[in-house]
């Protein structure tokens, strides 16, 4: 009886050992299989682009602000409604009120969708070549416009993609949030002292 007693002990002890044993293994691969999603997550991080995070905290090019302010005022033609600093002030009067960009609320994502797209059932022309043939603006397509009483105009000229991109650089160095025109900002706005300056007091 007593020999029974101690064999049922050592088989009992031997199947623990074995469960317990077979029991850390799985646990080792839960824990590592959870941690995957992390890793794999940590990966995709260490190949993204450079510059992918955080583009509109990244410093911007003076030549790029310059070739924005190039477009905005000539190819875009976009004084002639906004005004030279972009507080709606237009340059020509035959052309529609347009918005004062100063005092507006877009980031740079949103101006780059009001200067691709423009603004439907308004006079804010869209620069893009093919924005209403295929939905890429607001899901509309040409058609759709017609619905609308206010028919937008054509845009004195069509821009490129990265030609968006330099306007709006350059409005949000330049005009966004910037507040009233003054001669120290019209000054800073042209880089020098220049007859436009003229008509603000010191």
């Amino acid at each position: 009886m007593c020999h029974f007693t101690v064999l049922f002990h050592k088989i009992n002890a031997a199947l623990y050992t074995a469960f317990m044993t077979k029991a850390r293994k799985h646990s080792t691969k839960l824990r590592v299989f959870s941690k995957g999603p992390v890793v794999v997550a940590l990966m995709a991080l260490a190949f993204v682009a450079p510059g992918a995070q955080g583009q509109e905290q990244q410093p911007l090019n003076a030549s790029d602000i310059a070739d924005g302010m190039r477009l905005f005022q000539q190819k875009g033609n976009c004084q002639a409604c906004h005004g030279w600093s972009g507080d709606g002030h237009k340059t020509d009067s035959q052309m529609p009120d347009g918005a004062n960009l100063r005092d507006t609320k877009l980031n740079r994502s949103g101006l780059v969708t009001i200067i691709k797209c423009g603004r439907p059932n308004s006079q804010m022309p869209a620069f893009d070549k093919f924005a209403y043939s295929d939905g890429r603006c607001y899901g509309k397509k040409q058609a759709d416009l017609r619905s609308y009483p206010t028919r937008m105009p054509d845009p004195p000229s069509t821009l490129q993609q990265r030609e968006i991109d330099l306007i709006a650089d350059f409005l949000i160095a330049k005009i966004v949030g910037k507040g009233p025109m003054n001669h120290a900002k019209c000054v800073e706005f042209w880089g020098s002292e220049t007859d436009a300056c003229k008509e603000f007091s010191n």
